[in-house]
């Protein structure tokens, strides 16, 4: 663990999402002093009696509730699912009542990023219902200003709010090169932020 952590936290069905979390680690570690700490959350399931192995077959590690205390910013990152968080990560957010109550995130910055399967999908609604736990946490929300021209002339995804990707149906399409710009420019955002709060 390092006092300069920035905390990528993702759930990915299909890898987009993983593949944004990625990039947006790239633009953190750009900054010198800047470490990016990768971290996913299991699938659920409404069976009870299925569960996911305790260690990930691949990918990041399972976040750890103490990965919160320990991070001096947070990048949070989901597919959208009906204008919304997935419900895993949705899940890990409920059962953080013990970081709110002990001010775990209050003051630090945060930022946002999503993908989805078609071009009207819920890329803003779903960014901007992420942004609501990290608010109740006290956390400080940053997107991404306009000053990144990709915002502008970008047809496949990059919002205002956060990056987002457009991986169609199929969930196949490869990061545009605007939305890698756009990733790499919110990481780094948010590790200069950060830093200049710690």
């Amino acid at each position: 663990m390092s006092q300069s952590d920035i905390l990528v936290l993702y759930y990915s069905r299909y890898g987009a999402t993983r593949d944004l979390a990625r990039l947006i680690a790239e633009g953190i570690e750009s900054v010198p002093g800047a470490n990016a700490r990768l971290r996913t959350v299991p699938a659920i399931s409404t069976v009870c009696e299925s569960t996911e192995a305790a260690v990930p077959a691949d990918g990041a590690p399972y976040v750890e509730y103490a990965d919160l205390k320990e991070c001096i910013g947070l990048a949070l990152g989901s597919p959208t699912r009906f204008g919304n968080m997935a419900a895993p990560m949705k899940y890990f957010w409920d059962g953080s009542s013990s970081e709110w109550l002990n001010g775990a995130l209050i003051g630090k910055p945060a930022c946002v990023f999503t993908s989805t399967g078609s071009l009207h999908g819920g890329q803003e609604s779903t960014l901007l219902t992420m942004m609501i736990p990290l608010l109740h946490h006290g956390m400080m929300i940053m997107g991404l200003p306009y000053s990144e021209s990709d915002l502008m002339s970008t047809s496949t995804g990059g919002s205002p709010y956060g990056v987002t990707h457009l991986a169609h149906a199929d969930g196949r399409a490869p990061i545009s090169a605007e939305e890698q710009r756009l990733a790499i420019a919110q990481g780094k955002r948010l590790a200069l932020t950060a830093l200049k709060l710690i």
